[in-house]
């Protein structure tokens, strides 16, 4: 029954890959894998269990004797805890999803977007790519790749009309989107992850995963630079189409209110330390009061087209229910230990090497949700005091650039894509024969920059004095653990005892100070 979880979640996989062919939505392929990967884990729970790949129930029963109806009902109570932790933190992405999607949309229906597509004046497909990954790129950083995703979708709507041109564009802003996402502690969830868990700090993330982010969509871009050719044309509809009455004034109102709302989320999640989705749910009601209150003396036909209530109608719930469905099946796997065993397996069959390990990570996540995967190398790895996996170490850096970025080989590799699939209908197969071979070469050109920083550009290494550290006990050399300590150009801290001009004897605690 551990093998046939795996067999369902291949098989619905399949099915999602070839919902053109079978004629069957990918939102219900989704939803089926979802429930029946956990129906099968329920049904079989202490089997499956009793393997011992959960932790966490490991702990439970550590030195309990447990039999028949006891040991049933306590793995009952467990999987329906399981599922109740998974399910909040499922949640919390829907939330956050629907939020975003919904103030998106009021700003759409507002005719908000419509002041930026109106600077872009280009209709050259090279040029117009530039522009919107370049601008995907940055703001993704600023906001996270998902919103970036939903809103550039939505400007696609109005600047492209041809439906294969506007696939083509969209998966570009998901490459974008992702490179972006993954080079910002608040633009991807897996950074947001590592950031808060410790593994790495702001500054760092910045300054070392830039470059192989910026070349993760710069090579593709310089590719089709070379291949794409012709213009594109507007969609009728973009010029004419009116949604009640709505001023000049109010158009822009709302654009700036939207956007302020997006960019408020990574704000108050730092501030107040609450789930991003908290956040962009308080967005969201203020600007819905807004149009409320802008609203309110008009005709009461017009009131009621521009309601936010109205919009909510217009919302892509299937998408929704797509991320339900499949986030769901995952985090059967996850508390099962599918991802654990693999977690263990990749380990052996690298040899532990630090980066053979993040770069089949990142691919993996073009297959399997990235979020699990990073938690599965965070629980394998602890923070270590010096080395590659220090904070800031190798390691977690190369983690967070190849699980942000890996999930855009395949287009439900990433949020950014389910969306992005969701909101145009993109088919996997056609992602697949045109855009996965260009994430690809983006991907290992991003894992190429890295390693070329780590050869050939200063990087402070966290902890650790290169070369072979003799201690000698000298009177006059020891120093408190709060004394700076100059090492070259580098200054130090929490040393006990200056050797002598090229080496300290560190303590647990050390740290770069500059």
């Amino acid at each position: 029954m551990f093998i046939l979880m795996v067999v369902i979640f291949v098989l619905g996989y399949t099915m999602i890959a070839l919902e053109h062919p079978l004629k069957i939505d990918k939102t219900a392929s989704a939803l089926l894998i979802g429930v029946l990967t956990w129906t099968v884990y329920a049904l079989n729970s202490i089997d499956i269990l009793s393997l011992g790949h959960n932790t966490e129930w490991n702990h439970i029963t550590h030195g309990l004797q447990l039999g028949g109806q006891n040991l049933q009902e306590t793995a009952s109570h467990f999987l329906k805890h399981e599922l109740s932790h998974h399910l909040v933190e499922i949640a919390e992405i829907l939330f956050f999803l629907l939020g975003a999607m919904t103030i998106v949309e009021v700003v759409d229906h507002h005719q908000g977007f419509k002041l930026i597509t109106d600077k872009i004046t280009t209709t050259n497909k090279v040029k117009l790519l530039w522009i919107l990954s370049v601008l995907t790129f940055f703001m993704s950083a600023a906001l996270d790749n998902l919103t970036t995703t939903i809103v550039m979708v939505t400007l696609l709507k109005k600047l492209i009309d041809d439906k294969q041109t506007r696939w083509f564009f969209a998966a570009m802003v998901v490459l974008a989107a992702n490179a972006g996402g993954a080079w910002s502690p608040i633009g991807d969830v897996t950074t947001i992850m590592l950031w808060i868990g410790g593994q790495i700090t702001a500054g760092a993330i910045i300054s070392m995963v830039f470059l192989p982010s910026l070349m993760n969509i710069l090579v593709p871009l310089i590719i089709l630079t070379f291949s794409m050719k012709g213009t594109t044309s507007r969609p009728k509809l973009a010029e004419s189409h009116s949604h009640g009455s709505v001023s000049a004034g109010e158009q822009k109102l709302l654009l700036i209110v939207g956007v302020s709302a997006l960019l408020f989320v990574p704000v108050f999640k730092t501030v107040t330390h609450l789930p991003p989705f908290m956040g962009m749910l308080l967005g969201l009601g203020v600007l819905w009061t807004l149009t409320e209150i802008l609203h309110r003396s008009k005709p009461a036909e017009n009131r009621s087209s521009m309601s936010v209530i109205s919009i909510l109608r217009r919302v892509d719930v299937p998408t929704v229910l797509f991320f339900l469905g499949i986030l769901t099946a995952v985090s059967s796997l996850q508390s099962a230990g599918h991802l654990g065993l693999l977690a263990q397996w990749l380990d052996e069959v690298t040899g532990q090497n630090i980066f053979l390990i993040d770069i089949v990570i990142g691919l993996l996540s073009s297959i399997v949700d990235n979020v699990p995967l990073v938690a599965g190398a965070m629980g394998m790895y602890e923070i270590a005091h010096a080395g590659n996996f220090a904070q800031d170490g190798v390691f977690w850096e190369l983690l967070a650039y190849t699980a942000g970025t890996g999930g855009s080989i395949l287009i439900i590799g990433s949020a950014a894509g389910v969306a992005a699939m969701g909101m145009e209908k993109i088919d996997f197969i056609w992602y697949f024969k045109k855009i996965s071979l260009l994430a690809l070469i983006g991907y290992f050109a991003g894992v190429a920059t890295f390693w070329g920083q780590q050869q050939f550009l200063p990087h402070e290494n966290h902890g650790v004095v290169e070369g072979k550290v003799i201690v000698e006990e000298r009177a006059e050399g020891e120093i408190s653990d709060d004394t700076p300590v100059f090492l070259g150009n580098e200054v130090y801290v929490g040393v006990r005892k200056l050797v002598d001009e090229n080496a300290v004897a560190p303590n647990d605690s050390i740290q770069a100070a500059h």
